[in-house]
């Protein structure tokens, strides 16, 4: 077997109680890596077009990748890869907390559960003992997350879900430790199924190529980190909370259901506030991470718990008008104990109020109001009332009660929070993205946005290079699988401290804008390898990965999703953005919102699709990509 990986796929029927441990496909393995890509490529092959979601032909597919279980900066993640019942195609969320490491102890690369148990079930998997316990959880269902893990010990590594997912939320997550697989509804497969909770344990080492110098390189990669004025300064002081004064400075903090771009009172939600009014004691991180992202803070009645990320500050905080720091992070720990994405949580709520504002919906929710928040949510968990509604997402909302010019969704998943009129590559990656409105696919939005050298995000110089770049290694980076914040650090520490007003710094970006035939050579190339992924890779591996290695993979597994997408049903007509996004202008000097359809032949055109937006046999080919 490729070192690197434990060699072993574990599958389990929920109908019959079977298991079986079978061997990993090494030729997948190379051609997908792991994580996400090895998962897709398993969802395609096994399901027939149509297959319902939350059926039990529907497999609910664990994958970690080649790093996972080694001591890497932000390597204990694991994909989650299904068909999602939120947008009808792909459905795929990455997670940190401790299962990946707890799979990887466990000898298992990929854990396939399929069927459905008549019954709530756990099931708890001895890797050292090659066995599988099917167990009652009769006693855990309508639990939340964090007492279902609390009960189940500390001594295995635990994959859960709560109420939400019980219930089949359509954007239901699934929780290890304190971090939430969030996006596309995996977590409602998981309840649909019957699973409450999946424990893994064992004492499997890693079997890397060449150890010793992975050791030594990753000391100096955890030394770079350290050093980065991102990973190792802002993010580690405000954690990702600290980006809501750029995005709202910047006009892209989603107000109001996406009506506005700036929030007069964005600093009382930032992480500079939580830094000065609210942070509790020590900060809390994956494991080996050195970027301590994470932020604890204290809700009456819950002590000190974790506190809410930037998305979780715009979309529940910004997007509602709600200028409460206290008031946010009581909402996103209930929807962490909950299971709930607070992303198409925070959208489908700014939703619902703008539909009661027009006079669409009869309910008692306001902009800038948080009463009524804290119930409903509880209600949209277990599927009473209002909250039935709500469960479904926004653009089922829409279909049912009108609003479909403002739902704030791409394929049917809830936009992430950076208005896309004021970072125009975004907007495309939101368009493109295969499992919908994510900022995590891609990113586009931190090179010209975000990070600190921004290309001019409202021009369309490189927006549709940008997109298929990022894509490509956001593929990559999930099928290994490692955090998306691995890749903040390509930016060297350098450019930070350059003047935005220099002459340097604006011929710097105006070169980057004008280098499109040169960012796809550079990216082709398969030379040695550069960065850390790379590196890793290669040393874990022993087979030499580069850039252009990686984009060629990460290619292969997004125009694998497409076809699964496009075999689902949905088409060109799907890489769409909300009218208000298209149309609305959220900047005084400009009439209109994002260009899309100036960006988006383009972008078929660089991928090698039709003009309907269909990959070509020719590309597919060359991808090797087999449907």
């Amino acid at each position: 077997m490729i070192k690197g990986y434990a060699g072993r796929l574990l599958e389990v029927d929920l109908s019959t109680k079977k298991f079986s441990f079978e061997p990993l496909d090494e030729e997948t393995a190379r051609l997908y890596i792991g994580g996400k890509g090895y998962g897709t490529r398993l969802l395609y092959d096994r399901t027939e077009a149509g297959v319902d979601p939350l059926g039990p032909a529907n497999p609910l597919i664990f994958s970690t990748g080649p790093l996972n279980g080694s001591v890497a900066p932000q390597s204990n993640r694991f994909a989650v890869v299904t068909k999602s019942p939120l947008t009808g195609g792909i459905g795929n969320a990455t997670c940190g907390g401790s299962f990946a490491l707890g799979m990887k102890k466990a000898g298992i690369d990929v854990l396939v559960v399929s069927g459905r148990s008549e019954r709530p079930v756990r099931i708890e998997v001895d890797g050292d003992g090659n066995h599988v316990e099917f167990l009652d959880a009769a006693d855990l269902w309508g639990k939340g997350t964090y007492e279902t893990q609390e009960l189940l010990g500390k001594k295995k590594n635990h994959a859960v879900i709560g109420p939400a997912g019980e219930n089949e939320v359509l954007f239901a997550g699934i929780v290890s430790n304190e971090r939430i697989a969030g996006r596309t509804g995996v977590g409602a497969v998981m309840g649909s199924k019957k699973l409450k909770a999946v424990s893994v344990w064992g004492s499997r080492k890693l079997d890397m190529e060449d150890e010793d110098k992975f050791k030594a390189y990753t000391k100096e990669v955890r030394a770079i980190f350290k050093d980065h004025p991102v990973l190792g300064e802002s993010m580690k002081r405000f954690g990702t909370a600290g980006i809501v004064n750029t995005t709202n400075g910047r006009n892209i903090l989603p107000t109001r259901n996406f009506q506005k771009g700036h929030f007069d009172d964005a600093m009382k939600i930032s992480g500079e506030w939580m830094e000065e009014n609210d942070l509790k004691g020590v900060k809390t991180s994956c494991i080996h991470c050195p970027v301590t992202c994470g932020r604890d803070v204290e809700v009456e009645g819950k002590g000190r718990v974790k506190g809410p990320e930037y998305e979780t500050l715009a979309l529940m905080g910004s997007n509602l008008e709600i200028g409460d720091l206290k008031k946010v992070s009581e909402w996103n720990y209930h929807a962490d104990d909950l299971g709930m994405d607070t992303i198409s949580l925070g959208g489908t709520l700014g939703f619902a109020m703008e539909l009661g504002e027009r006079g669409m919906l009869d309910t008692k929710l306001h902009f800038g109001d948080p009463a009524g928040v804290t119930e409903l949510i509880q209600d949209i968990a277990h599927r009473r009332g209002l909250g039935a509604d709500l469960a479904d997402g926004s653009r089922r909302m829409s279909e049912k009660l009108g609003g479909r010019e403002f739902a704030p969704h791409v394929k049917g998943l809830e936009l992430s929070a950076y208005d896309p009129r004021g970072s125009f590559a975004q907007g495309l990656e939101y368009a493109t993205t295969n499992r919908g409105g994510c900022h995590v696919q891609g990113a586009s939005m931190y090179l010209e946005s975000v990070g600190p050298l921004t290309i001019n995000p409202r021009n369309l110089k490189l927006k549709a290079e940008l997109p298929i770049v990022q894509q490509n290694l956001a593929c990559t980076i999930n099928s290994m699988v490692l955090c998306i914040f691995t890749t903040y650090g390509i930016v060297p520490k350098q450019i930070h401290e350059m003047d935005p007003n220099s002459w340097k710094y604006r011929a710097l970006a105006g070169a980057l804008e004008n280098s499109g035939p040169l960012f796809r050579w550079v990216q082709s190339i398969k030379g040695s390898p550069l960065l850390w992924f790379e590196k890793w890779l290669t040393m874990i591996t022993g087979t030499k990965f580069s850039s252009g290695h990686l984009q060629e993979i990460g290619g292969r597994i997004f125009n694998l999703e497409r076809m699964f997408n496009l075999r689902e049903g949905l088409t060109a007509a799907d890489d769409n953005l909300p009218d208000r996004i298209l149309h609305e202008p959220i900047f005084s000097d400009t009439t209109s919102g994002h260009p899309l359809d100036q960006l988006l032949p383009s972008y078929y055109k660089k991928r090698g699709w039709s003009a309907d937006g269909v990959p070509t046999k020719r590309t597919l080919d060359k991808l090797k990509v087999a449907v």
